[in-house]
């Protein structure tokens, strides 16, 4: 019988531990989120320059990222859900972080191309 109880538990841990594979409702779409903090990190960048004037992170900030959740058609409360979901998923999460750091890479490499053209470009 002590054999019996302990294979039951064994059995129900297992299966409780095994996850779905389905996100749950109200969270952002991965490639949707990629993109979104890859925007989002741009902007925090944006916000270095001009933290050195007072107040200007809460005046410029707030707008910034305000905009930027308009754009994606989400809110900040819907934003820390799909944020937090993704942190429970560290393999998800990691692989989201290594195509958001190749999307940065392109937009910096596309930008120093576009001012190295335009710094040797001969004048007509």
């Amino acid at each position: 019988m002590h054999k019996y109880i302990i294979l039951f538990f064994s059995v129900t841990l297992i299966l409780s531990a095994c996850k779905q594979d389905e996100t749950p409702p109200n969270i952002i779409k991965r490639d949707k989120m990629v993109n979104l903090l890859t925007d989002l990190h741009i902007l925090d960048g944006n916000m270095y320059n001009i933290a050195q004037v007072p107040d200007s992170i809460q005046k410029y900030g707030t707008n910034g990222y305000l905009a930027l959740f308009k754009r994606y058609h989400t809110d900040s409360a819907q934003f820390r859900r799909s944020y937090k979901y993704y942190t429970t998923q560290p393999f998800e999460f990691q692989a989201m972080y290594e195509q958001i750091l190749d999307n940065l890479t392109r937009k910096t490499d596309s930008l120093r191309k576009r001012q190295y053209r335009q710094k040797n470009a001969s004048p007509l």
